[in-house]
């Protein structure tokens, strides 16, 4: 139950935040896109901010024998670059550039403005189900 609240409780902070720094707007993300007419740096902004909370994560990572809610961490392992993480990124990006949403601004905006979001979502959900059948 406590995972689930913190779940919850974590998810409602990157929420609020897409929400605050504007990134739930398809238009700031393919305006950052736009390197050639109205660039919009915000994007650049936020993804740099995103960095210092990221970085004191891993520094008390290191330091504590284990998670609050957990019995070990769950880290990634490294993952060479190949052709199915290659042609996943361009995919992902190709989606992004065209929606100007990824998956959490694309939930988020379920709330938001929730018939462009829908369309998002059932496709990145097609996509899922696709790669989970392919693998």
């Amino acid at each position: 139950m406590i995972r689930l609240a913190i779940a919850l409780v974590a998810g409602s902070i990157f929420g609020a935040g897409l929400a605050y720094s504007g990134m739930s707007d398809p238009s700031r993300v393919q305006g950052f896109l736009d390197l050639f007419g109205s660039w919009d740096p915000t994007l650049a902004f936020v993804m740099g901010g995103a960095i210092i909370p990221m970085a004191i994560a891993w520094f008390i990572q290191r330091r504590v024998e284990k998670p609050f809610a957990d019995a070990h961490f769950s880290l990634p392992g490294t993952v060479n670059i190949d052709g199915k993480l290659a042609i996943g990124a361009v995919l992902f990006g190709a989606g992004w550039g065209i929606s100007g949403l990824c998956p959490g601004p694309g939930l988020a905006d379920l709330a938001i403005n929730p018939l462009p979001a829908l369309a998002f979502v059932i496709a990145m959900l097609a996509g899922m189900a696709v790669h989970r059948v392919t693998n």
